[in-house]
């Protein structure tokens, strides 16, 4: 058997257990387009007239990570920037378990009852058209009156825009367990929670998953946006205010902030689809 013919069936086993196989095809792509995007940032600020202070240089804004705030013998920015995408992360993490607790609670209360799914879905829907720059000022000055920790205030804005996704992903996974599949269960007499276990549930698995994913990016958002009022020490919502305010003494900070945030958000979307991954390896292999 030829050397190409081995490697092609080992690439059809990974793809074939769930594992994304590395090849220079599953990369390549998305480092052309950054490479791309570099160039095109670089050559419209020549070609336009941009001055720093609205565009920075990219290697400005890379440079920013490796200055010291407070003097030669100070740590580097970018160790404070990390402290800071720690607790940014930690309260979105925070959101995203309390919210896919809540948005799964509800699918299945909502699977079980179409009355309740007839009577609670419209304001579950409603509750996500209220903007959200509304909703974390009231959350967090609220919660901070009744001397609820600071974190946790942030974590309940995060899943307010977390438990929605999981809500509307769950009930329809929950839903399109087949009709036939149900009636052989209720055969041998199985019970409910046989039949959530055994049939609902793993049917369920990729419409889940794909509502996690969305709900990890927008837990980030909401953990970043609950930074924002006034009263917050520390996260990466926190540094967006503070370099935004310095702005004009320090352009490229603010970017540099940007870039930790979207970090975060792919961090945790691969974090997640990576337990999807290996769930769905597990599930397959059973």
């Amino acid at each position: 058997m030829s050397e190409d013919v081995v490697l092609a069936t080992q690439e059809t086993h990974a793809a074939r257990r769930g594992w994304p196989v590395l090849r220079s095809g599953s990369w390549l792509p998305a480092l052309l387009i950054l490479i791309a995007l570099a160039i095109v940032w670089e050559l419209a600020k020549g070609a336009f007239g941009i001055s720093d202070q609205k565009l920075p240089h990219l290697s400005a804004i890379a440079g920013v990570f490796f200055e010291r705030p407070q003097g030669d013998d100070g740590p580097l920015r970018a160790v404070g920037m990390l402290g800071s995408a720690v607790t940014t992360l930690g309260e979105a993490i925070l959101g995203f378990m309390l919210g896919g607790v809540l948005g799964c609670g509800l699918a299945m209360a909502f699977a079980s009852s179409r009355l309740l799914e007839r009577s609670l879905l419209p304001y579950v829907v409603g509750s996500q058209t209220v903007p959200i720059l509304a909703i974390a000022p009231m959350v967090v000055v609220g919660l901070g009156q009744l001397n609820a920790p600071d974190w946790l205030a942030k974590a309940v804005v995060a899943a307010y825009l977390t438990f929605f996704p999981v809500t509307i992903g769950m009930l329809r996974g929950l839903r399109s367990t087949p009709p036939d599949a149900l009636d052989l269960m209720r055969s041998y007499a199985a019970s409910p929670g046989q039949v959530f276990l055994k049939l609902r549930l793993p049917a369920a698995l990729p419409y889940l998953f794909t509502s996690l994913k969305i709900a990890a990016t927008a837990s980030v958002i909401g953990a970043l946006v609950a930074e924002l009022p006034a009263g917050s020490h520390s996260g990466i919502g926190v540094e967006i205010i503070k370099a935004a305010q310095f702005y004009n003494a320090s352009p490229p900070l603010l970017y540099a902030i940007v870039v930790v945030a979207g970090a975060i958000g792919l961090l945790f979307y691969g974090a997640v689809a990576l337990a999807e991954r290996l769930l769905v390896r597990t599930q397959k292999a059973n």
